[in-house]
């Protein structure tokens, strides 16, 4: 066993010292599913443990883990305090990412297209079909857009990726509340293509001139997708960039009052990304055995300690150590019903 201070907290880690145990399933959001992906390999390295992460969308992975289909579940929609207790599961958020619309559009060169949040939720809801609108080239003087029809690409599945998108777009547009609200599967007007996952978004927009998609920030980095430019609440043309993640995290009450489920969208500052969201894993509060807690325990428990350096320069921002540091006891708040503490809390 070794210890590590966190926020003034002492946390007791047992995940390096135990051995390694059978692997752990998960499955859920895309929106995080690289940075799991990597957490996993070192957690593997370290500890002899496989971690497999599925990145299925944050609906399908609320189901499994309700199921107790897999060991844990990724979200980026947070459940209520009500919503936990009836599932019986334990939330936790671990990493905080900006969703990033892109476009493929000829023309633009190495040249950023801007965006005002009405006007990108009026191209979301089909209201601005071409992209020489004279709302667009109003934003973009001198930028040489073509007569050419914007392709909507939208998630399949249910996604909290999607849910994050279109609650901005509601907050910031009226009419994108009405036509098309916010949600995980929303019913977007007109003619859309729809992509599975993340990676999938990917694909569809690398496929068709014309078109526009949103994808975690970590994918646009990764696949050099052409990113649009954002006007914050404080009227500042702002690019995705972790930075603006951390920005964003600041001007919340995440990081204000501790309050993990508030909203980092549209947040005030000179620098903040207003598309921001936290992702959160949710897991068993009441498992039939301490050790059918133990290995996803340890796995979660590991990357809730070691995330703040996995996670830089991934395109995601760790959750502020004063919040990490009050998080901590919801993992000890998971209650076997054999009355066995799982073993990393016990050896």
């Amino acid at each position: 066993m070794w210890a590590t201070w966190r926020g003034g907290v002492l946390l007791c880690v047992l995940a390096a010292a135990l051995p390694a145990r059978a692997g752990v399933e998960g499955a859920g959001a895309s929106f995080p599913s690289q940075v799991y992906a990597r957490w996993a390999t070192t957690f593997e390295q370290s500890t002899g443990t496989a971690v497999r992460y599925k990145p299925t969308g944050s609906g399908d992975g609320l189901k499994q883990v309700t199921a107790r289909a897999v060991q844990f579940g990724g979200s980026d929609s947070p459940l209520s305090p009500d919503e936990l207790r009836k599932r019986q599961l334990v939330q936790v958020p671990m990493l905080v990412g900006g969703i990033v619309p892109v476009v493929n559009v000829p023309g633009l060169g190495d040249k950023r297209l801007q965006l005002t949040g009405d006007v990108l939720a009026a191209i979301m809801a089909g209201d601005v079909a071409r992209w020489n609108d004279a709302r667009i080239t109003a934003l973009n003087p001198g930028l040489p857009l073509p007569a050419l029809a914007i392709r909507r690409v939208v998630r399949a599945d249910k996604s909290g990726t999607t849910e994050g998108l279109t609650r901005y777009l509601a907050g910031v547009s009226p009419d994108f509340l009405r036509v098309v609200g916010a949600g995980q599967q929303p019913a977007w007007p007109g003619d859309v293509e729809r992509a599975e996952g993340n990676d999938g978004m990917v694909r569809a927009l690398k496929a068709s001139t014309g078109t526009i998609a949103y994808v975690s920030f970590d994918r646009a980095e990764r696949d050099r997708l052409a990113t649009v430019r954002l006007k914050n609440a404080a009227g500042n043309w702002v690019a995705p960039s972790e930075s603006g993640f951390r920005a964003a995290i600041l001007e919340s009450d995440l990081a204000k009052r501790g309050d993990d489920a508030a909203s980092i969208m549209d947040r005030p500052g000179a620098a903040s990304w207003p598309i921001t969201m936290t992702s959160f894993v949710l897991f068993d509060a009441a498992p039939s055995t301490g050790q059918d807690a133990s290995a996803a325990l340890r796995f979660l428990y590991w990357c809730f300690l070691h995330g703040d350096d996995l996670t830089r320069g991934t395109g995601f921002a760790p959750l502020p150590i004063t919040l990490q540091s009050r998080l901590a006891a919801r993992f000890m708040a998971v209650k076997p019903q054999d009355g066995k503490a799982p073993d990393y809390l016990t050896k």
